[in-house]
């Protein structure tokens, strides 16, 4: 049986709509749940604070891995190659916990 996809209306909020920046994410996990706070760290400040904390299963997480990967190539394919210059030598940005079972 051919089933239709549902569409479905997404609304958002102006205060969404403007999003928010970040240059750190932090993830961690259960067996349950995939875990990702998202933070900024600016130069010369010491502290930081998540702005947004994002939870879902871990089928979700695959999944948002997925489009991500296929954005990703669609943007290089447009744009150009994304080069991660200077990431490892300030260990600043997106990067995996040392101990990333370990729960918030």
């Amino acid at each position: 049986m051919n089933q239709k996809p549902q569409q479905i209306n997404i609304e958002i909020g102006e205060k969404e709509s403007e999003g928010i920046y970040s240059n750190l994410a932090l993830i961690v996990h259960s067996p349950q749940e995939i875990i990702i706070d998202f933070a900024r760290v600016m130069p010369g400040v010491q502290k930081s604070k998540v702005y947004a904390r994002i939870v879902m299963t871990p089928a979700h997480a695959k999944m948002l891995h997925k489009a991500l990967e296929d954005n990703l190539k669609k943007f290089e394919s447009q744009f150009g190659q994304i080069k991660l210059q200077g990431v490892e030598e300030k260990n600043i940005g997106f990067q995996m916990p040392k101990n990333s079972t370990d729960m918030p």
